[in-house]
């Protein structure tokens, strides 16, 4: 039974709260852009997503489908009990960097070693990051990296008001 507080999905969308926790990793095939300074830094149909209860999906990129020189390791990590230690990444366009922008696990968990190396975006920051061609929203709250299309309906983990923590 799906929690109470979730959204109704109509036709061909998902509710974040029929997501599994522990998260899922799947392939996919849409094709998934990021841009920045007005320039598409990286573009794959060949990502990856997470789908844990309560977030819009996380998206993954191979590193051969990023744009040489656009993301630069920084100092610091961070530890999520399902996939390890995340390490950070400057996103770099033609004129200005984002801070952290991007991170990856270089040596994940072992149900999420297909996304060992690959890169996840946040949307905030970006001139814009897309799904096929419909461009996300990004999740609220800061620190979580989802991004919301028309397919998925919350509410969404950080969304004020609507969900507390947890989830």
């Amino acid at each position: 039974m799906r929690n109470p507080i979730a959204d109704e999905p109509g036709p061909g969308q998902e509710s974040v709260w029929d997501y599994p926790r522990p998260p899922l990793l799947e392939p996919v095939t849409e094709r998934l852009r990021v841009v920045l300074d007005g320039a598409v830094i990286a573009d794959t149909t060949r990502g990856h997503r997470v789908l844990e209860t309560s977030h819009p999906p996380v998206y993954y990129f191979p590193p051969e489908d990023i744009l040489p020189g656009a993301v630069e390791p920084v100092p610091g990590s961070s530890f999520c009990e399902w996939k390890g230690v995340a390490v950070y990444f400057d996103v770099v366009g033609s004129a200005q960097r984002v801070g952290r922008g991007a991170w990856t696990y270089r040596s994940p968990t072992p149900g999420f070693r297909a996304i060992a190396g690959h890169v996840a975006f946040y949307a905030g920051p970006m001139d814009g990051c897309f799904v096929d061609e419909e461009r996300v929203i990004p999740q609220p709250g800061g620190f979580y990296g989802g991004w919301i299309t028309s397919r998925v309906v919350g509410p969404f983990k950080g969304q004020l008001g609507r969900l507390s923590s947890g989830g």
